[in-house]
This record gives C-alpha cells, structure tokens and sequence, in this order.
C-alpha cells in the first residue's frame, strides 16, 4: 500500500462492492487521535437485490489509521450517528431459485443468460424491476417472504409502516427517499414497495451494524463474522474457505448489536497494519437478535474518532455501551450501593472491595451456544481468567445478550479494574461511565 498523507480528520464517501480484506482500495489515513466522518449507503436489502455485489452489504472502503500495527487495537467513540433517509423497506426474506449460485448473498448469476454478477438496470417497481443489462431477465436473489415499507417522522424518532398506496408512492422516488449517497452503486430497496403490517408505529434507536476493521482475507463483507461466515466454509465460489481455523481470521465487524450506537465506544482488533476500519449498515432500529435477518436498513451519517491500543492483542470487538444499555446488574455502583457494599465488607471481615468497571466481550459462531463459547474464550484470554471465572463473574454482575440470531453475542461483565489496567483499557472504561 502506498503511502498516504495523514489526515486530522477524514471524511469517507467511496464504498466497496460488498468485500472487505486487505487488497481493497483504501479511503485515506486518519491521525491516531482523528475523527473519521462517513455517509454511508443502506446495507442489506439494496446490495442483496443488486446482483454486481460480491457481499450483502455496501460498506466504505478501509480506512488506515496512524500508527496501528498487527496486535494493537483500534478504540472507535460513535460521537454521532444521523439518519439520512426518510424511509424504508424490510421484513423477511425468500431466496430467488437459480439466481445464485452457493450463496445468495455472494455467487449472483442471471437465472436466464447465466451471466456471473450481471450488470442490471430498474425497469419500473415491485420485485420484478431489476433486469440483467445482458437479457432482460429478473437478476435479483431475493424477494419478501413478508415485507413492509416504514415512513419516518421528520426527526427520526418513529417510523410508520404504510399500506399499498404509501409504498408506491415512495417507490416511485425511491433513491431520494432513501437518500443514497453520490457514489452508492445499490438498488434501493423502497422500489420493492412490500405493505403489510400497516399501521405499526415503531420506535427508532440508530446503530451501526456492521463496523470494525479488516481482516487479513478477503470475505464478503456481510460474512464477517462467525456465523454468517459459516456459508463460507466449503462454499464453490472465489471466497470459500476451507474450514473453521480459517474463518477464524475474521474481526466479526458485523455484529448487529443494537447498542453499537451513538455515545459507545467499540474496541476492534488490528489484524492488518492500518486497522482498515471500515463502516456500514446503518439501520433506523433493530430489536436484540435481528428475529428477521434484516431491519430497517437506512442511509445516513456517522463520527468517530479513534484512538490506538498498543498490544492489546484481542481476536474479537469489544464494547463499551452507554450506561443505559448495560444489564442493570452491569451498571456501575451509586455512592450509597458503595457505602451500603463498605458496610458488608466491615461486617464480615472482607479487606476491600474490589474496584470493577463494566465491559462486553463480543462473540460469534454458528449458533448462539458457540458465539457464548467463542465469547467465553476471547474474556479469559482478555482477562486472564479461566472459564469458571468468566463464568461466574457473568452470572453474578452481567450476563449474555443477544445481538442477531443465530450466533453474535454481547458478554456483560464487571471487570476487575486491575486486569483492565494491564491491558490499557482502564481509561477507557472510567472515561466511558466516569469512574
């Protein structure tokens, strides 16, 4: 990679076509201490019925941060997120027949020509408008099992989904309600225009479901974690791999945690010199497991700014949510539970009480058992604890949540302060709940 001129702040509005990994053209360098700003486009349902896509989702090219080396850690402080979009489509899917390959989100093939990741064009709405540019066929993968089409307030603070009548009319001006960015290479998927469940008001919460850094593989962006990467595994395609051990070398930037929002800060792993952080797949709301698959998939802004962990040297992300998103037993103590602890401490001859600040552990794999297993590992190696301790730490002040379905999960735990000041992430956690 050649060298590029560090940048204080560096705004980010070029995106790949759905891969991630180490070959990809590169957005700039951001100053260890900078601000990246991006506009990213809807992730999912417009890259997935858009049949040039490599991936499921439309992500920003990597970003190369100063300073970050193979080992170090990458701290990443949401400092803003704004939906752009003013409304969208989404529900559940159901898979096209002979318009993939082994995976619909990544081996595209027009079902007549047979043409690999044809170009296509929009030839009016519903979910026979996208066309090979070769033969005229529906290219798309994918249509709604049951879908539905949600309008926005003016705010972005509720979302209503609307009948026929509504859904057309957004269909018919589909890229501006959905406000795709200038160089976005998607179909917006508002021209499917699905309506039931009319009626529904909603309420929205922003986050960003798939954000991280870049592997030493190429993959397919939406793959990135352990259990959409499972349909690499043995998969006939130019991203297949051949087992586990090498799908390990993922960062698990999606994650679809809907506490990866505005005020968190996501710690992600640098497995290649640069980080080459990457963000993505917006969504306006999303309950905890993505019961669906997909949600309300939106265009929109986000800030960060970053900062460099020297030999932090984690496997997976870890997230430090806003206080209000943390398991109540996870939340940090109050002065009077403190002086209520000190009293217990007198009374039963306990020296002091240890210090703990609160911490997520991210993990993935194919289902929910193995995401908590994987979640389990990357804590005691983080830690320096064995499982029992992990365990017991996470039943007596956290627990598991449940970030998508089938397998990416959030690990709560107060974490002793002294383990987390031997792996440099104390300031980080005081700095997040000011202790």
């Amino acid at each position: 990679m050649a060298q590029q001129e560090v940048q204080q702040e560096l705004a980010v509005d070029r995106y790949t076509l759905g891969l991630v990994g180490p070959d990809q053209e590169w957005a700039g360098t951001v100053a260890d201490g900078g601000t990246i700003k991006t506009h990213t486009p809807p992730a999912c349902w417009g890259p997935m019925i858009t049949p040039e896509f490599r991936g499921g989702h439309e992500v920003t090219r990597p970003i190369r941060v100063e300073n970050a080396e193979v080992g170090d850690a990458i701290a990443l402080k949401i400092k803003n997120i704004e939906v752009t979009s003013i409304a969208t489509s989404t529900g559940s899917m159901r898979e096209r027949e002979g318009a993939f390959g082994d995976d619909p989100f990544v081996d595209h093939v027009c079902p007549e020509c047979g043409t690999k990741w044809p170009e296509s064009i929009v030839e009016g709405t519903g979910e026979e408008s996208i066309k090979c540019a070769e033969c005229g066929a529906n290219a798309s993968s994918f249509g709604f099992e049951y879908g539905y089409t949600v309008a926005f307030d003016d705010d972005r603070t509720v979302g209503l989904t609307v009948g026929e009548e509504g859904a057309d009319d957004l269909a018919h001006r589909a890229d501006e309600a959905m406000a795709l960015p200038e160089h976005s290479r998607q179909h917006p998927i508002l021209l499917y225009e699905p309506s039931e469940m009319p009626g529904t008001l909603g309420h929205l919460r922003p986050f960003i479901g798939n954000v991280g850094t870049t592997p030493p593989i190429e993959m397919p962006d939406s793959h990135n974690a352990g259990d959409f990467g499972q349909f690499l595994i043995g998969a006939d395609h130019d991203w297949g791999l051949a087992d586990e051990d090498e799908l390990a070398e993922r960062t698990d930037g999606h994650m679809d945690i809907n506490a990866v929002r505005e005020g968190a800060v996501l710690v992600c792993p640098v497995k290649i010199d640069g980080g080459g952080v990457y963000v993505g797949d917006m969504h306006a709301n999303q309950g905890d497991g993505e019961l669906s698959l997909h949600t309300t998939d939106v265009s929109g802004r986000a800030e960060f700014e970053v900062e460099v962990i020297n030999g932090l040297d984690i496997d997976g992300p870890l997230l430090l949510p806003n206080e209000e998103d943390l398991p109540y037993i996870s939340k940090p103590y109050t002065d009077r539970e403190m002086e209520r602890g000190e009293r217990l401490a007198d009374e039963y001859d306990v020296e002091a009480i240890a210090e703990t600040g609160p911490i997520q552990v991210v993990g993935s794999g194919a289902t929910i058992n193995d995401a908590t297993d994987n979640a389990f590992e990357r804590a005691g190696a983080l830690l320096d604890m064995t499982e029992g301790e992990v365990r017991a730490r996470c039943t007596f002040t956290g627990g598991v949540e449940i970030g998508r379905l089938p397998g990416v999960v959030q690990l709560t735990m107060l974490a002793p302060m002294d383990r987390l000041e031997e792996r440099g992430l104390a300031d980080l956690v005081r700095a997040q709940y000011d202790r």
